[in-house]
């Protein structure tokens, strides 16, 4: 409970700071949402679970989203996503109600990442899509985060990609599908990289599963 109530009060307090991570590293930022649109649906009812300040619900068109810091939700409500404040542990909406399920980053700051992928199967349809994007903890990028200790990722905790499926798989999940991108830190990102299939190379790393 006190790394949830921490990392709440981190993302309140430096909500700033964080949206403008984005504008500064603008590039890493569209790459990470070309390899996510390789896997969204289109068209269809989408939830974004820590949606921050809906850097990627507004540019994506995920109209529906939850965060736990007020902060963020008011930029993201700005951006015109429907939010609730909420954690992913206990989303606040009915059995089978959406088409997909995203979870971009957020994964690493959750108290319990089982739960939230549980809850974000509740919630999702017959054959619903699950997204989650995350720093792959055994490329560059990871190794780097976790050195930095930065005051976003000083309690994250990093996750490689068959962890990721593995949880997944556990909760209720099947055929994945993968997509990676950024092979240089964000801040030497200089073009819109393209994403490729797999993972292994990038330090970005989308992970697409469909409810069984």
């Amino acid at each position: 409970m006190q790394k949830k109530k921490n990392m709440r009060n981190i993302f309140g307090r430096y909500y700033e700071r964080y949206d403008a991570w984005y504008d500064k590293n603008k590039f890493a930022y569209l790459s990470e949402l070309e390899a996510i649109k390789k896997v969204l649906p289109r068209d269809e009812r989408g939830l974004e679970i820590g949606v921050g300040t809906g850097r990627f619900a507004a540019a994506l068109g995920i109209t529906t989203g939850i965060d736990p810091s007020k902060n963020m939700l008011m930029i993201a409500r700005k951006r015109g996503v429907n939010v609730r404040l909420a954690s992913g542990e206990r989303i606040p909406f009915k059995n089978d109600i959406f088409d997909y399920a995203a979870i971009i980053i957020t994964l690493c700051f959750v108290r319990n990442p089982g739960k939230v992928l549980k809850e974000s199967r509740r919630v999702l349809k017959k054959n619903g899509k699950i997204i989650v994007g995350v720093v792959d903890r055994d490329s560059f990028l990871g190794k780097y985060y976790q050195k930095k200790k930065s005051v976003f990722y000083r309690q994250a905790k990093f996750f490689n990609i068959k962890e990721v499926r593995n949880l997944l798989a556990t909760t209720g999940f099947c055929r994945f599908s993968y997509y990676q991108t950024l092979s240089k830190p964000p801040s030497k990102t200089n073009s819109i990289q393209k994403p490729q299939k797999g993972f292994g190379k990038g330090g970005f790393v989308v992970i697409a599963g469909e409810k069984r």
